[in-house]
């Protein structure tokens, strides 16, 4: 397959990563690191702070347009985003520590974690009921995927999502808006501290989000009107397909 074609598909599965966000709340960012390495030839090292940029900016749409419909708690949000934004400064440092195989094969890794922590939330539905916060678990919860945000490029709203549910005390379909808002949040700080540590290719960036914005929108319309348990099946399918790919293409890595 020609490297022109790899780019081609590379920036229509871009609009996934936005389609995935705004329908399921997450999930579409786990994939930007791999499309952006794997079909736009970018380095890794230059991919996470990317990923970053397209991942922020599509998810402050998104959770302006859950905010439109009321579906996003500013509070809640603004307790786990905080926390995030000091592990997205923690997380950052640490992406040059790693060579770009030893990070591919880290994100297959989380990927693989990603894809079954999907599958089991489609089949261990979670309730839309809200219940009484737990503040303190919910700042841990926000710390450490503040840090996996800043590190691997990556929203995390696989985790924010479930985590603004247990700990948070909010229904499903606040906990989808509120996680972009929080995502946005922890890739903004992410993105800051990688400014100053890696340079990366800002037109290809804009295309990439500009096809990510588009796939978002749609999906925030869409979010309800499609099955989001089935969606996130197949999507999780998706992932783990990658995670295998990354983690037998890297698993020779000398860390």
């Amino acid at each position: 397959m020609s490297m022109s074609l790899l780019f081609i598909i590379g920036l229509l599965l871009s609009a996934g990563i936005g389609l995935s966000l705004g329908l399921i709340g997450g999930g579409g960012s786990i994939l930007t690191v791999p499309i952006l390495v794997y079909l736009l030839g970018v380095d890794p090292h230059e991919a996470v702070p990317m990923s970053l940029a397209v991942v922020g900016a599509t998810s402050v749409l998104g959770a302006y347009l859950h905010w439109r419909k009321d579906n996003v708690d500013l509070s809640t949000g603004l307790l786990f985003g905080g926390a995030g934004v000091v592990g997205a400064f923690i997380g950052s440092p640490l992406t040059k520590l790693l060579s770009a195989e030893a990070l591919l094969l880290l994100f297959g890794v989380l990927m693989l974690v990603v894809a079954v922590s999907m599958l089991w939330r489609r089949k261990h539905a979670i309730s839309d009921a809200t219940h009484k916060p737990h503040p303190v678990q919910g700042v841990l919860a926000g710390l450490g995927v503040g840090i996996l945000t800043g590190f691997l490029g990556v929203g995390g709203g696989f985790l924010i999502v479930p985590a603004l549910v247990f700990f948070g005390g909010q229904g499903m379909k606040r906990a989808v808006g509120t996680s972009l808002f929080v995502i946005f949040l922890n890739c903004v700080a992410g993105l800051v501290a990688h400014l100053g540590i890696n340079h990366f290719d800002w037109p290809l960036t804009a295309s990439v989000m500009g096809l990510a914005l588009g796939g978002a929108i749609v999906g925030t319309l869409l979010s309800h009107r499609i099955a989001a348990a089935r969606l996130q099946g197949m999507f999780a399918l998706l992932v783990l397909g990658v995670a295998v790919f990354l983690m037998i293409k890297n698993h020779a890595v000398v860390f």
